[in-house]
């Protein structure tokens, strides 16, 4: 075959090829390279040499090669292939060399295996400095050798240790001898056992080829009898395929087409109407079941002992189940069976540790919660073994599971073990798998039990909470991108999630010198892996933010760690932010954040901790430090650098209130000028700054709003809680007036005539000028009502609240088309307010307050109706029609409770109010359907649909629950078809009327 190749010349590929195909192989069986068509390595005389080694030692980044069984016989290469007569500069062999993938490719990309040529993909061994511009004909693809196929299946010590497909190709991996024993290369004949199993390995192959084609063909077969038939296309007819010059080489032909066919679409509408019902209809029906057996049970039927028995080995069963369903041929196809009986047999589990352990009390606290070990356990090792349905039954029983056998059965300290291991098992399991919900499900989680923790734990125990929500800040913002979660601010997340559960910590321990390192050290954490990963510096400027709330709760409690601590953390944000203030801005936000900050709250809270000449040591101290950033970034001048401009304002502010502190309230003018000072030497930085001198005015209307700015801030604060009387802390009129709303108009107006007044600064100073301008009308429209007692509040309080919502929202609704952020910063306050007070905190329904006595014409049904008139006007906010919706619903029940009470709201909910509340949704539940199905407005349906469900619910569950026995029974029945016949009717009448969806795009053709 050489001499024929090498007699070619310049024929073309194709007739090379011919005459290697009709030539007997020479007994040498050299290999040979295509461009200068001479024997490179001969392979004569050559003994039983191994060319592959143990899968164990081999690479695995082939899907094929991870499933091979390790050799322990041939865990290194023994022996290498040296040529006879090597060319200068060849070497095959030594630690330095080792082979590829080693794999034997049999065949054309079409499967034929019929033929002798092979190629071995070893593309580091035989030709590594060889050209490989050209290839010998037979081979599917450039840059491979080519080798006689029939000699490698000679020999009693050949085997073939493993087979597998890639695509259209067969490969056999495995030790492979070339050449018979002594001299004699000759071919020598097959045996007859080895030639069967390969015909049949082969055959295997093929037919599985063929049965997973047609299992594609079946699918999209399927799937097009529910989808619309595409419109036929007539294939355009193919143009002549030119001649191909003799000298390139055969093309592969290419794979055909498939298109993909389209699903059909399921809408929330058709879920909740037509499927959900129809679902819950039947959970009903199950319910209903469920107490018929109850029924039994209480009838004496059955011991407690006996349905304990009962519960858990229906528990075995159904995991026993599962394992067989992963066996058995009729379901192995089908993964969800296995999964089903997995996850529904972790819930029996834990239900049978309820009725064990918290229902019948049969055992202990402490051996519950080694069953509790022991099942959870069990659960994750099926939720690696069977995926997410299982995983999920296993999220829930975990961290249900210390609720059922008693969170404070073995101790807090075991406890917060348990969690921390099966929070380390799950984020392990998001990693392995790559599944980011798990990992965001078993934070959330672990946080939440933090939380209850901290509400419920006497406080010696808390110490051990504060160390394992430092542990799990850390550990979930590592293990973050690598269970494939890529927000940065989900990465970010859980710092910040730890950082605000600490300051609930801190006054639970009295704001000691324990709960100042326990956010400290959590703190620094955040400052290291945000140095470490820049997508987790927002979780170091929340650390830098929170920690001026917590010196300020801190200093209000009284005698504690607090004056102790407020050093260290002024040293530990400003060293750190200072020395990485270069390597991203919000760094010098941490630097400067994290000082001023703290250092002017605690000089306004607490004035008496140093005295005059103290705060002014502290404040020149300020400045000090902020001129460090600002000379560091000195370079960056005419930039708007962050940390040049801020530098030089914080300085320019420490040093005037240093000024202020030690002078007398004659001379305070003297401040300003020594700020103003520091800003024009900083101009020999940046020239820039002179211009913004701007900034001087509003630093100096800041510090002169400080003192009436902070009682706001404590009225405001008071309030979130549920405070009745905020008026008792806000500011004279007076004083908000002159110093917060006159100043803040007045900068408000001059920047609105002058747009270049602030420079780049005029982002963040005309929206905090707003709030301060907000913050003194706040105080002004406060006075006329004066809710100063109790009486007052009882009366009045109501009244004044809705009042100043409804004004906000009125100048959201006037300003949205004219200045559309303010508008909506005044919408979503407007909302919020209604939120917090109206529905929550202060809801007239349980806190004593008049709204009238008038059935419609009363404050509750006009405030709620008025807001909702509003937003449903309000075209471009978020989320309009769900929120004014909600909204309509609150003012219908407000009304019924209004009839029902009259102007006081906070009786009990009687038989007749009960039958009210019902009727009303269901009325608001037809107007909203009638009309939603005549404007053909799916919002509208989908509101009365789900209200129509809610209300069918109400019925049944609420309405319903002073019935007993049988008729409790019958009850869950009948919601059932009730849910049953609202899915089959909105179907029915509903989303055949609903008019025609545009049709799907076509689908797209893939490979």
């Amino acid at each position: 075959m050489q001499r024929a190749a090498e007699r070619a010349g310049d024929r073309d590929i194709g007739q090379r090829q011919r005459i290697a195909d009709q030539e007997r192989p020479a007994p040498d069986r050299a290999v040979h390279i295509g461009e200068d068509r001479r024997p490179l390595v001969a392979l004569r005389r050559i003994r039983h040499r191994r060319i592959a080694r143990a899968a164990a030692k081999q690479r695995s980044d082939h899907p094929v090669e991870q499933h091979r069984p390790p050799d322990p016989k041939h865990n290194r290469i023994r022996q290498f292939i040296e040529p006879d007569h090597p060319p200068p500069g060849l070497r095959i062999g030594g630690d330095q060399r080792r082979f590829g993938m080693l794999r034997l490719q049999i065949g054309d990309d079409r499967g034929r295996i019929g033929q002798r040529v092979v190629a071995i993909d070893q593309r580091r061994n035989l030709t590594e400095r060889a050209d490989r511009a050209e290839r010998r004909g037979g081979v599917p693809r450039r840059g491979r050798d080519q080798l006689d196929r029939q000699p490698l299946f000679l020999g009693k010590d050949d085997r073939l240790a493993h087979e597998g497909r890639d695509g259209r190709s067969v490969y056999l991996h495995g030790c492979i001898s070339i050449g018979p024993e002594g001299g004699d290369t000759g071919p020598r004949p097959v045996p007859q056992s080895t030639a069967v199993t390969i015909v049949l390995l082969l055959a295997v192959i093929a037919l599985s080829i063929a049965l997973a084609r047609l299992h594609r063909r079946v699918a999209a077969l399927e799937a097009r009898l529910v989808a619309p038939t595409p419109p036929i296309v007539r294939p355009e007819e193919a143009a002549p395929v030119p001649a191909r010059p003799p000298a390139s080489p055969t093309a592969p032909r290419p794979r055909p087409t498939i298109a993909r066919p389209s699903r059909p679409r399921i809408d929330f509408e058709t879920l909740v109407g037509s499927r959900l019902p129809v679902w819950i209809g039947g959970l009903a029906l199950v319910v209903g079941g469920i107490f018929l057996v109850r029924l039994s049970i209480e009838a004496g039927w059955l011991p407690p002992a006996i349905r304990t028995v009962l519960a858990a080995l229906f528990a075995c069963v159904l995991l026993a189940g599962s394992e067989g369903a992963r066996r058995i041929s009729a379901t192995r196809d089908d993964p969800r069976i296995a999964q089903v009986l997995a996850g529904a047999g972790i819930a029996s589990a834990y239900a049978t540790l309820y009725l064990a352990a918290a229902l019948y009390h049969l055992i202990g606290p402490a051996t519950g919660f080694a069953i509790m070990l022991g099942v959870t356990a069990l659960g994750l090792f099926l939720a690696l073994r069977h995926g997410p349905p299982t995983a999920v039954m296993a999220l829930v029983g975990g961290f249900a599971a210390p609720l059922v056998a008693g969170y404070d059965a073995a101790g807090i300290g075991a406890l917060l073990v348990y969690l921390g291991l099966f929070v380390a098992a799950l984020l392990a399991l998001a990693i392995v798998r790559g599944w980011a919900w798990l990992a965001l499900s078993a934070l959330v989680a672990a946080f939440g039990w933090v939380g209850l923790l901290i509400a419920l734990v006497p406080p010696a125990s808390l110490g051990g909470i504060g160390v394992f929500l430092i542990a799990l800040a850390i550990g979930g913002s590592l293990a973050a991108p690598r269970a494939a979660i890529a927000r940065p601010w989900l990465r970010a997340a859980p710092v910040i999630v730890a950082l605000v559960q600490m300051l609930a910590l801190a006054p639970m321990l009295d704001f000691s010198a324990l709960a100042w390192s326990f956010y400290l050290t959590l703190s620094a954490a955040a400052l290291f892996l945000a140095w470490r990963d820049t997508t987790l510096l927002p979780a170091a400027i929340g650390a830098a933010l929170l920690v001026t709330l917590l010196v300020a709760l801190g200093l209000v409690q009284g005698s504690n760690a607090t004056p102790l601590a407020l050093p260290v953390a002024l040293l530990l944000f400003g060293a750190g932010g200072g020395a990485a203030s270069r390597r991203a801005p919000g760094w010098a936000v941490v630097a400067l954040a994290g000082t001023a900050a703290p250092l002017l709250v605690a000089q306004i809270v607490a004035p008496s901790l140093l005295p005059p000449i103290g705060w002014a040591l502290a404040d020149l101290a300020l400045a000090l430090a902020a001129a460090f950033p600002a000379h560091r970034h000195r370079d960056r001048a005419g930039r708007g650098d962050l940390g040049l401009v801020g530098g030089v304002a914080v300085a320019a502010l420490g040093l005037g209130l240093a000024v202020a502190a030690i002078l007398p309230p004659a001379f305070a003018m003297l401040a300003p000028l020594a700020a103003l000072g520091i800003l024009l030497a900083a101009a020999r930085f940046d020239p820039a700054i002179p211009q913004s001198l701007a900034l001087f005015l509003v630093i100096v209307l800041l510090a002169l709003a400080l003192p009436p700015l902070s009682d706001v801030a404590q009225a405001l604060a008071v309030s979130m809680i549920w405070e009745e009387l905020p008026y008792l802390h806000l500011p004279p009129a007076g004083d908000a007036a002159r110093l917060l709303v006159i100043p803040a108009l007045a900068l408000l107006g001059a920047g609105r005539w002058q747009r270049d007044l602030f420079g780049p600064a005029r982002r963040i100073i005309l929206p905090a000028t707003a709030a301060i301008a907000i913050a003194g009308l706040y105080v002004l429209l406060k006075q006329p009502l004066a809710v100063a007692t109790p009486d007052a509040f009882r009366s009045r309080g109501f009244i004044e609240r809705a009042v100043l919502t409804d004004l906000t929202l009125i100048a959201g609704g006037l300003l949205w088309f004219r200045h559309r952020p303010l508008a909506m910063a005044l919408v979503a306050l407007a909302l919020a307010r209604i939120l917090w007070f109206d529905l929550l905190g202060l809801n007239p329904a349980w806190v004593p307050q008049e709204v009238g006595a008038l059935p419609i014409l009363n404050a509750v049904t006009l405030h709620l109706a008025l807001a909702s008139a509003i937003v449903w006007r309000l075209t471009g906010l978020p989320r309009r029609s769900l929120i004014a919706a909600l909204l309509t619903l609150a003012a219908t029940l407000a009304t019924i409770r209004q009839i029902a009470q009259g102007s006081l709201l906070t009786g009990p909910v009687g038989l007749s109010e009960n039958g009210g509340y019902s009727a009303a949704m269901l009325v608001l539940a037809i107007l909203w359907l009638w009309r939603g199905i005549a404007r053909h407005s799916a919002d509208l349906r989908r509101f009365g649909l789900t209200l129509l469900t809610l209300t069918t619910l109400k019925v049944f569950l609420i309405d319903a629950s002073a019935l007993e026995g049988v008729l409790r029974i019958l009850s869950f029945m009948a919601l059932g078809g009730a849910l049953i016949g609202i899915g089959w009717a909105y179907r029915r009448f509903v989303i055949v009327t609903a008019p025609a969806r545009s049709p799907s795009p076509p689908p797209t053709p893939v490979s």
